[in-house]
Order: C-alpha cells, then sequence, then structure tokens
C-alpha cells in the first residue's frame, strides 16, 4: 500500500502511530502552521509616514489611524520624510511629533526617544499601559477603621 508509520504521540503510554503517506501528512502540517501564522498579528509593526509639512487635518487623520492600530494590537513607527532641502530644518520634524504626542494625549507613549535614520526622523509608539488609580488608595486610608 505504500504508506508510512507515523508517530503522533511519543510520549503517550502506549505510543500513539498512525499508518500514512508521509508526503501528505507533512503537506498538512506545513497548511496547520501556515494558518496558524495568520491569524497571529499580536506584536506586528505598521509605519506612518508624515511630512514636515503636514496640514492639522491630514496629521488628524493619520495619528486616529494609528490609534486603530494599536487598538488591533500593533506598535506603530512614526516617520517624518524629509525631502530635499527640508533636511535644513529638522527641528520641524520634533514638531510635528511633538503636534502628534499632544493629539495621542494618554493613548499612546514612546517606546524610545525619537531618532534619525538618514533622511526621516522615526518613533515607535505602543499602547500605554493604563496608571494605578491612587484616588482608590486614598479612599481606603481615609475610611475609619471598624474596631
Amino acid at each position: 500500500m505504500e504508506l508510512d508509520l507515523i508517530e503522533i504521540a511519543p510520549q503517550a503510554d502506549p505510543p500513539v502511530v498512525k499508518i500514512f503517506n508521509f508526503q501528505k501528512f507533512r503537506y498538512e502540517e506545513s497548511k496547520k502552521e501556515k494558518s496558524a501564522k495568520k491569524g497571529s498579528s499580536e506584536g506586528g509593526l505598521k509605519e506612518l509616514w508624515l511630512s514636515p509639512r503636514i496640514a492639522e487635518h491630514d496629521l488628524r487623520v493619520r495619528i486616529n489611524r494609528a490609534l486603530e492600530f494599536l487598538k488591533e494590537g500593533y506598535k506603530v513607527k512614526l516617520t517624518v520624510k524629509f525631502r530635499g532641502r527640508e533636511m535644513t530644518h529638522r527641528e520641524l520634524g520634533y514638531k510635528v511629533l511633538d503636534e502628534a504626542f499632544a493629539i495621542l494625549g494618554d493613548h499612546a507613549e514612546a517606546e524610545n526617544e525619537p531618532k534619525f535614520e538618514g533622511r526621516s526622523l522615526s518613533v515607535v509608539i505602543i499602547k500605554s499601559r493604563p496608571a494605578k488609580q491612587p484616588e482608590k488608595t486614598e479612599a481606603r486610608k481615609k475610611q475609619p477603621e471598624a474596631v
């Protein structure tokens, strides 16, 4: 019949085996691995390009898109691309990133400091972790202790 004996669970007692065509088994296993990889987008990185002369509305649209990516579990890389003589005014790139962080507010935080990579200024942002609420602990302290 030209089939192979494939060991499925070697640690079981007795070991579990299957009579199967080995090539077909390998193919099905690789398909399972590929489909598992497709579903796991957690921890990916999305990049959004900005310009040092970006308009306020365009910046808000890009930041809203970044917030959507953050909610889906991605990290977002904001990149300010400089063209031509724009490199002489690098401070405009930092200003754009400052405006972006002002729009993001408490929803996101920088993973590291902005840095230049060639002709672009980049920073990776992540979803901000919720801060512990100190109000609850203070409320506990204010409550009189039962004696």
